[in-house]
């Protein structure tokens, strides 16, 4: 692989945490999970391609860096959601059978 097509597979990388970062506000994990599969593959291809790594490069890995985090931010914020909503569900559950086990 050139240097150049390290360059590519780089922006496609990009690409890709941009695109996963719009999965993962929508919530699909599935997808979000395939794409990273696909990014981490792409940034272990052109590791040993883009050293010395320059500016440019090591700017396009900050903003793979940022929209990582961004992804797991949202990820984790609906995982908990949910997870409040299965207490919510258990909680209910468990009044419903109070309320109907004491009653004639």
């Amino acid at each position: 692989m050139s240097r150049q097509e390290a360059m590519q597979a780089l922006e496609r990388a990009l690409a890709i945490s941009r695109e996963l970062a719009a999965v993962a506000e929508d919530g699909d994990a599935r997808l979000a999970l395939r794409l990273d599969a696909e990014r981490r593959r792409l940034l272990q291809s052109v590791r040993r391609e883009l050293q010395p790594m320059d500016e440019k490069d090591r700017g396009v890995l900050r903003e793979i860096a940022e929209l990582n985090d961004r992804s797991i931010g949202l990820l984790e914020h609906r995982f908990r959601a949910k997870c409040r909503d299965m207490d919510m569900l258990a909680a209910g559950r468990r009044a419903l059978r109070a309320y109907t086990t004491g009653r004639p």
